[in-house]
């Protein structure tokens, strides 16, 4: 399969890129133009220069391709900048206006597949209960337009083409800003998570999110939940993480209001999530090559 890929270059696209060629399809990856290129990308990959927002070199790089995978996103890079709503302009602007166009484009292409990411804490707060893709999606302010990407890919489905959408859980890797900012605090003494301690927590590692990306060029149109298997409450996440630090178990949680002072993110991420993933593993087959963060974050936080 010829594939175009945006997003090659972050930390789930590193690592898809190299599993498709692996398994033998033909790759253009999809730069910005007079952007750094990332040296570890497989050598036998395409390289094309398209902004998303300039449509016509966006259809000129994605024309001849059988299927897109778009794995855009602007994330703030900081602790601090997740709670400023125009640190996210950019990441809104890509979701709105960049997944239209690409949708548009892969159509315009004659592609017959869609991948698009999107994210799973956009679902409601359900305490303990189970969440499904059924569940209808209440994005926060910071995130909202989530839902632009994801009727951008809904549009592309049409006749036999099929559009994937991917809510991906809360990353973590040993290449996370996430990991390694929650590893300070936890030396540090503090919980580092807002929220409630008996509030779920859903994650996923970076090489498990890139094998069901892959394992999804096989599924059917509709959105799915790309998580592990076993979800934990924020304060065993937090106990996990003291382990593989050899720190002390923090006693500092913070009081679940001061998610309020830290914007819509500190909200959605106060949120408890318990997804469930057993729709992709159905029809794809996938399963996380870590059932839960008990065996995977250890590793990642060490590492970090």
């Amino acid at each position: 399969m010829k594939i175009a890929v945006t997003g090659a270059t972050g930390v789930i696209g590193c690592r898809v890129v190299p599993l498709l060629a692996k398994a033998g399809h033909r790759i253009t990856i999809l730069v910005r133009p007079g952007s750094h290129r990332n040296g570890t990308l497989p050598s036998q990959c395409n390289i094309a220069e398209a902004s998303l927002f300039d449509r016509e070199t966006l259809a000129r790089a994605i024309a001849g391709h059988d299927a897109v995978i778009n794995l855009a996103t602007h994330i703030p890079k900081s602790a601090l900048g997740i709670m400023f709503r125009p640190a996210w302009h950019e990441n809104d602007r890509i979701r709105r206006e960049g997944a239209r166009n690409i949708a548009d484009a892969a159509a315009g292409a004659g592609a017959r597949l869609l991948i698009q990411e999107s994210f799973a804490y956009a679902y409601p707060d359900r305490a303990d209960k189970w969440i499904d893709e059924a569940v209808g999606l209440e994005p926060a302010s910071y995130c909202k337009t989530i839902l632009n990407a994801e009727a951008s890919a809904r549009a592309f489905a049409r006749g036999d083409s099929r559009a994937i959408i991917l809510r991906f859980s809360a990353f973590y890797g040993p290449d996370a800003s996430q990991t390694r900012t929650l590893a300070k605090a936890v030396r540090s003494g503090w919980a580092g998570l807002p929220g409630k301690r008996s509030s779920f927590i859903s994650s996923v590692s970076h090489d498990d999110a890139a094998s069901a990306v892959v394992a999804a060029l096989a599924a059917p149109t509709g959105a799915y939940n790309v998580s592990d298997d076993c979800p934990v409450t924020h304060e065993e996440f937090i106990d996990i993480v003291a382990a593989a630090l050899n720190a002390p178990r923090p006693t500092r949680f913070p009081p679940p209001w001061t998610a309020l002072l830290m914007g819509s993110a500190g909200r959605t991420l106060a949120r408890s999530i318990r997804l469930h993933n057993s729709k992709l593993k159905a029809v794809t087959g996938w399963s996380p090559g870590f059932p839960s963060i008990r065996e995977g974050l250890p590793e990642a936080v060490r590492a970090a």
